[in-house]
């Protein structure tokens, strides 16, 4: 096909696609409410990571003289972007559209914003005391740590549990889509998924990480920690939205273990305090304190492989 006839096609693949995008009302939005930016957020989520980790972060050289400068120079600008997403996820909620002119009014929602960015700004200080606790987890729980340093700088569970402590008190405060934002975000670059909703205890520490995931209505105590692989989720998710709002993710008490691969499903089911949960078992029911749950040891077969011909044995090598 030559550049020419590409170019004659394409009203007819226009012609198509609007077409197509008619037929399919349940992914497009056309003519409503400006959603929130996932760029921005993503923004958000760096600048706030400085004031949760303030020097480690963003600009080098803060000293004690200088700190408050560059903190309130940080609340500014986040204050100022961070009312702006708010208040388009509130618009998006209440489903205002633009006006003629392109503009959005709603002065309920403008109110409701201000209201909710000062009150995450006052939960701040929380969230940096149990950051500090999980830093410290992380580190004592992990011997390939050399300092408290390395465990901020690079572990990819500190990441997301920060992000979801972030979107868990968004997520309080009722706004819709931004914490999901934020914790999806987190998900993509570390391969941990937690959600906005889950509650997490003090002293959290995810070991390595990749492929954990924790549901919405999940309680977790404190001094927990778990491996990749981790699975804490729901049940029954093939009756989707009818459990909403239902308690369908596993309670974790104080001082649990869980090794990598493990399952543990069901709204009902409760960890106790101590229990050690073994890799890639698979649990739907609930564990008393202090016990261990394992999973059945492989058999392990022996033979003399020179014995065989060499053209029968199939080796592999990866």
């Amino acid at each position: 096909m030559h550049r020419k006839q590409l170019n004659e096609r394409l009203p007819d693949i226009v012609t198509k696609l609007v077409n197509n995008i008619h037929e399919l009302p349940e992914i497009r939005r056309l003519g409503t409410v400006v959603l929130p930016s996932r760029d921005t957020i993503v923004g958000i989520l760096d600048n706030l990571r400085q004031l949760v980790f303030p020097g480690y972060f963003g600009l080098q050289g803060l000293t004690a003289e200088n700190l408050q400068y560059r903190i309130g120079e940080l609340v500014l600008e986040l204050t100022s972007t961070m009312y702006e997403q708010v208040r388009c996820c509130l618009r998006y909620r209440e489903g205002t559209a633009p006006e003629e002119d392109g503009s959005v009014a709603c002065e309920d929602c403008d109110q409701e914003a201000a209201r909710i960015t000062a009150t995450f700004f006052d939960r701040l200080p929380h969230v940096r005391e149990m950051m500090t606790s999980d830093v410290l987890a992380a580190f004592e729980g992990d011997p390939a740590a050399q300092t408290t340093d390395e465990t901020i700088f690079s572990y990819p569970g500190l990441y997301a549990i920060m992000v979801q402590r972030i979107a868990h008190e968004l997520f309080n405060l009722q706004v819709p889509l931004l914490p999901r934002i934020m914790t999806e975000h987190a998900h993509s670059i570390t391969g941990i998924d937690i959600h906005p909703g889950a509650q997490l205890g003090r002293s959290f520490m995810i070991d390595h990480g990749t492929g954990v995931v924790i549901g919405e209505t999940t309680v977790i105590g404190n001094n927990v920690k778990l491996y990749q692989g981790v699975t804490l989720g729901a049940l029954a998710p093939a009756f989707g939205q009818a459990l909403r709002g239902h308690k369908r993710h596993p309670t974790i008490q104080d001082d649990v273990v869980i090794y990598a691969g493990a399952t543990i499903l069901g709204g009902d089911t409760v960890i106790g305090s101590g229990a050690v949960i073994g890799g890639n078992v698979f649990v739907t029911s609930s564990v008393p304190s202090q016990n261990q749950v394992v999973a059945e040891p492989p058999k392990l077969k022996f033979r003399d492989r020179r014995s065989r011909a060499r053209q029968d044995v199939i080796d592999f090598q990866i």
